[in-house]
């Protein structure tokens, strides 16, 4: 009523980072009524795309453009310097937004109080009893080369420097299997049905940390090098789902370029640049590239350029789903056959303590309107 009788939607973003209708007060919903495209309304703001979080919104008068308010639990920001910016339209779904939010709470919490059904065993249990199995392994073979590392310190028979050398690299050895621990402890938390870790971190570190250990896993393949220096950038997220996503775009990379015939260097640069609201991270190889016809199959899952038994086709899918559904943005391939192929990760920058937001106040909330 206070939107005119205009149709009000209800959606929820998809694991596909897809926003999917829920409700809608139309009796007879026709599809142009409650599509809402991803990429020309919320991402074109840089508004975050997490999974399960919800939406409402109407069309503009005479199929306008959407406006579209978040579902939350608490009350929006108030306007910058007080002035208020927001339609009447907008201010309406805010409230309703707000609502919605309260309402499935308190949902929720009530059935909180009820017992949960049993799970099945074979799909609750199975990925946390591997998990465990395998962290159980990392754990000692951790223990283990700690007593090499110290072994190694009070050897007086090699040259102090050769035992640094020596240290240095199993110091990342272990961090590498500290990681693995901590993806496991994940794979144990998703089974237990928790939620992906979530927590402040630089991302500039992560970038450094990932460049510095994979320039000594590929050094007989591939030379990794990182372009230019990224001062501090701040992201919300799991900061190793973004170095795993790395991970596999780099060795990617590598193996593009180790396959390559064109005689170049075998080297995969990785560049990272703050524009605007986003941070760019860039991963660059000089391979053989990709036809145009198998980049709009590159996202698919089970589909590999790589050769029989070599790849798994589950890599860039993955890398897409951290993209999108943790940190809200967006992932492009640019390849050219002969040349080589460019991997853009474009991760929205949230405000960062100590100084004005990075990001325009859109990304804080959503747009006044969208088309």
């Amino acid at each position: 009523m206070a939107l005119g009788g205009r149709s009000v939607t209800l959606w929820e973003v998809s694991s596909k980072a897809e926003l999917n209708p829920l409700l809608t007060s139309e009796m007879h919903p026709a599809h142009h009524a409650t599509h809402l495209d991803v990429d020309t309304t919320l991402r074109r703001w840089n508004i975050p795309i997490v999974q399960g979080s919800r939406w409402v919104g109407t069309r503009g008068p005479t199929d306008g453009p959407w406006v579209i308010a978040p579902v939350r639990t608490l009350p929006p920001a108030p306007p910058p310097n007080g002035h208020e910016r927001r339609s009447g339209d907008r201010v309406t779904l805010e409230l309703a937004g707000l609502c919605l939010g309260l309402l499935d709470r308190r949902e929720q919490a009530g059935a909180a109080l009820a017992p949960d059904p049993a799970p099945s065993r074979d799909i609750t249990t199975l990925p946390g009893i591997i998990a465990h199995e395998l962290g159980n392994r990392l754990t000692t073979a951790r223990a283990a080369l700690q007593m090499a590392m110290e072994s190694i310190g009070r050897w007086t028979e090699v040259q102090a420097a050769r035992r640094l050398e020596i240290m240095d690299d199993l110091g990342h050895v272990m961090e590498d299997i500290d990681r693995g621990t901590q993806f496991l402890r994940a794979v144990k938390d998703r089974a237990r049905g928790a939620l992906a870790r979530w927590e402040r971190f630089d991302a500039a570190r992560v970038i450094q940390s990932c460049c510095t250990l994979e320039a000594r896993v590929l050094r007989e393949r591939a030379r990794v090098e990182l372009a230019g220096a990224l001062e501090p950038t701040y992201l919300h997220g799991d900061p190793n789902a973004l170095y795993d996503a790395l991970v596999n775009v780099i060795r990617n990379a590598a193996d593009a370029t180790v396959g390559s015939k064109s005689g170049q260097p075998a080297v995969v640069t990785v560049s990272a640049e703050r524009k605007g609201a986003s941070l760019y991270v860039s991963v660059s190889d000089r391979g053989a590239g990709i036809p145009a016809p198998l980049l709009e199959r590159i996202f698919e899952p089970g589909f590999t350029t790589k050769g029989f038994g070599e790849g798994t086709g589950m890599g860039l899918v993955l890398v897409q789903d951290v993209v999108r559904n943790m940190f809200g943005g967006n992932i492009a391939l640019d390849s050219t056959v002969g040349a080589g192929t460019t991997v853009t990760l474009a991760l929205p920058i949230p405000p960062q303590r100590g100084g004005a937001s990075t990001a325009p106040g859109a990304s804080a909330q959503a747009p006044a309107s969208t088309d």
